[in-house]
């Protein structure tokens, strides 16, 4: 039986969804009244002009049930088995929506909470395609995928904290603080839920480099089939560093840059920058 893998937009895939063949399905972003749907009709730039025009940061929603079951149905015409993640449940109610949707098809699809966000998410999507391709069974792909969840490390730095102090994750004083002084934490999800793990201070160029060497330290043994260097519109200069520095201190097979989403980058601001890969 083929299986399909799908993923909520979170997973900040792009092209590689395709590429991988991965169904996608789209998370609402609503600028004032208006809706629209995450890599499809919208942009980070859209994000930027948004917040920069209205000072407040975008609503972003999940599909409804209905949303879901349509979605699930039409993805059956290319496989006869689904596997589709999702967000970490505690960032968003789109799993527990998905679940739901799921049970009116029969075990035919599977629901998986990522417990990651952006291409933390992602690396499990792609894991899960290279499974499917070496031709394992849905029950092993599955229970494969979540012996790995707690293995992603998915991390990254914002530049500013605008947009987490917006969005209520800092206080006033903490945004202050830390764009006068230039404070940049590392935001890091644990058990599904995000939190801060260090500080770093200084040039962001400087912060990603200490940042790339903690990884290395903090992870010397990691599966070295990919990893993602996951931007949120970041400077070129800031990207091209951070993957010269990821391949001076790791042996990936691959390197994959990739750019956050509406959703994501709604929350983050521009000019974040994460390195993502999953540990031994």
């Amino acid at each position: 039986m083929s299986i399909r893998i799908t993923s909520d937009s979170t997973c900040d895939l792009g092209e590689y969804a395709k590429q991988r063949d991965i169904g996608i399905m789209p998370l609402q972003v609503n600028l004032d009244a208006k809706s629209y749907f995450d890599g499809v009709d919208i942009t980070p730039q859209d994000i930027f002009d948004f917040v920069a025009k209205t000072k407040i940061l975008p609503k972003t929603s999940a599909p409804s049930i209905t949303d879901y079951e349509e979605f699930f149905k039409s993805q059956l015409a290319f496989g006869d088995e689904i596997l589709h993640f999702n967000i970490s449940s505690k960032s968003s109610v789109s799993h527990n929506v998905a679940k739901q949707a799921a049970e009116g098809f029969g075990g035919k699809v599977r629901v998986i909470d990522s417990m990651a966000l952006s291409s933390g998410q992602g690396l499990l999507v792609m894991k899960a395609a290279d499974l499917r391709d070496k031709g394992m069974k849905l029950d092993d792909i599955e229970e494969a995928i979540n012996a790995l969840r707690a293995k992603v490390n998915t991390s990254f730095i914002p530049d500013r904290l605008d947009y987490l102090y917006k969005g209520g994750r800092c206080s006033r004083m903490e945004m202050y603080g830390a764009n006068l002084l230039k404070i940049h934490p590392m935001i890091a999800m644990d058990d599904g839920a995000l939190s801060v793990k260090k500080k770093y201070r200084g040039k962001m160029s400087v912060c990603i480099r200490n940042y790339i060497e903690y990884l290395k330290e903090l992870y010397p043994e990691y599966d070295k089939t990919r990893c993602f260097v996951t931007h949120s519109s970041a400077d070129e200069e800031l990207v091209e560093e951070a993957k010269r520095l990821v391949k001076e201190n790791f042996e990936f097979d691959e390197v994959l840059e990739t750019v956050a989403g509406a959703v994501v980058t709604g929350h983050c601001g521009r000019n974040t920058l994460g390195v993502l890969f999953i540990a031994e």
